[in-house]
């Protein structure tokens, strides 16, 4: 894949997972709650979480005019959301209330892992061809 495409997959990849945090989060613990809301009942944690996430999917539209100048804020989002994810993933087995979310939000979380992982690090130099170059 060419640097151009790379960085145009990039930037489309951190509109839409942007968008999705900013818009989508809040309507899918609606439509879906099993799948995206944990606990039962009313929650303080549902709004602090969407706030946040809110948040991050604005950092992440910010990033996606200049992918390369924002590297540490995609890098926390690949990161955070492996946390995020293996975290929920032990939880929805410990609670087999929470089992609906095996299907919603925890492969969410990796996919956007992958897919932002995988766009960043084809724009990494090998480091071997970079020190070989160097050296």
């Amino acid at each position: 894949m060419s640097a151009a495409n790379r960085v145009l997959y990039l930037r489309i990849a951190l509109i839409v997972i942007g968008l999705l945090c900013i818009f989508g989060f809040y309507p899918l613990t609606i439509i879906w709650p099993s799948g995206w809301a944990w606990g039962q009942g009313h929650s303080h944690y549902l709004m602090m979480i969407i706030g946040i996430y809110a948040t991050l999917g604005v950092f992440l539209l910010v990033a996606s005019r200049d992918p390369d100048a924002h590297k540490s804020i995609i890098w926390f989002t690949v990161w955070s959301s492996v946390v995020h994810g293996a975290i929920m993933t032990w939880q929805a087995f410990s609670d087999a209330g929470e089992r609906g979310h095996l299907l919603a939000d925890v492969p969410a979380l990796f996919l956007i892992a992958i897919v932002l992982g995988v766009l960043m690090r084809m724009g990494s130099p090998d480091p071997v061809t970079t020190a070989t170059a160097m050296g």
